[in-house]
C-alpha cells in the first residue's frame, strides 16, 4: 500500500483551511457585489436598499408597489443572485466541512484497507520495530516478495514503513490487540526487532501466549539476555553486533 497511490483527499485536507475558502469567500463576494449592481441599475435604488434586496428578496415586492420600474426583470435578477448565493454557501460549508474532516475520513478508509489486507495474510512474518534492523529485515523479506507485516509504535517510523510501501500497524507490540491486528495467530514468524532487549523479551512472551506455534525470533544487545530470551520463548536469538562481526571474521 505505497502512499504514492492513495487518493489526494488527505493531501487536500492538510491544506491550509483559508486558502482552501478562499475560491468560495471570492465567489460569494463576487455575487454579492453583481447583486448590488444590478439592483441599483435596474431598480434604481441605493446601494443600502440594493442590500437589502440580496438579503432579503421579499423587500422587492414592497418596493415595486409603491414604485414603477421593471419588477419582473429585478424579480428575475434575484432568484438568480439568491442561486449563486445559495451554492457559493453550500460549497463554503463543504470546503470548510472537509477541511475539518477529511483527514480523519481518509485516515479511517486507509486504516479500514490496512486491516482488510492484512487479513488475508497468511503465513506471514510480522516484524516489531523499524529502527534500521528492522527496517532492513522488513525490506529484505519485501524484496523476496514475503510480504511482511511491520508494527511500529513511533509515529515517524511507522509513516516511513508506510511510505516504503509497508504493511504496517501502529502501536506497541507488546499488546495483545496490536499482535492480534497484525494478524500473529495466522503468522508463521514474529521478529523482535526493536532496539530494546527488554521488550523484545517481552514481546516474545506475549506472542507465545497467543500463538504457541509461531516462531519467534528476538533480536537482544549482548549474550547476558539470550537465554532470558529463550526461556521466554525465542526459537532463535540474534545479537547483532555477534552477528556482523561473524559476517566480517568470514568475509576475511
Amino acid at each position: 500500500m505505497n502512499r504514492d497511490t492513495r487518493t489526494p483527499l488527505l493531501a487536500v485536507a492538510r491544506r491550509p483551511l483559508l486558502k482552501r475558502l478562499l475560491r468560495p469567500v471570492a465567489a460569494f463576494t463576487a455575487i454579492v457585489a453583481v447583486g448590488l449592481v444590478g439592483f441599483t441599475a435596474w431598480g434604481h435604488v441605493g446601494l443600502v436598499d440594493a442590500l437589502f434586496w440580496v438579503i432579503d428578496p421579499t423587500s422587492i415586492e414592497l418596493h415595486f408597489q409603491a414604485h414603477e420600474g421593471p419588477e419582473r426583470l429585478v424579480k428575475a435578477f434575484a432568484v438568480v443572485v439568491r442561486a449563486g448565493l445559495a451554492v457559493s454557501v453550500l460549497w463554503i460549508g463543504e470546503t470548510a466541512l472537509q477541511a475539518a474532516f477529511g483527514g480523519q475520513i481518509h485516515e479511517e478508509l486507509q486504516h479500514m484497507q490496512t486491516e482488510r489486507a492484512i487479513d488475508e495474510r497468511r503465513e506471514h512474518i510480522v516484524v516489531c520495530g523499524y529502527g534500521t534492523f528492522g527496517k532492513t529485515i522488513a525490506l529484505t523479506l519485501a524484496a523476496e516478495g514475503k510480504d511482511p507485516v511491520v508494527i511500529e509504535h513511533q509515529e515517524v517510523q511507522f509513516e516511513r514503513a508506510l511510505d516504503d510501501g509497508l504493511l504496517a500497524v501502529h502501536g506497541d507490540a507488546r499488546r495483545e490487540e496490536v499482535l492480534q491486528e497484525a494478524g500473529v495467530e495466522r503468522a508463521s514468524t514474529v521478529v523482535a526487532a526493536i532496539d530494546d532487549s527488554n521488550t523484545n523479551i517481552q514481546i516474545a512472551i506475549v506472542v507465545t501466549q497467543l500463538a504457541p506455534d509461531v516462531s519467534v525470533v528476538v533480536r537482544v544487545g549482548d549474550e547476558m539476555y539470550e537465554q532470558l530470551a529463550r526461556r521466554a520463548g525465542a526459537d532463535e536469538v540474534i545479537i547483532p553486533e555477534v552477528a556482523s562481526a561473524q559476517q566480517v571474521s568470514d568475509l576475511l
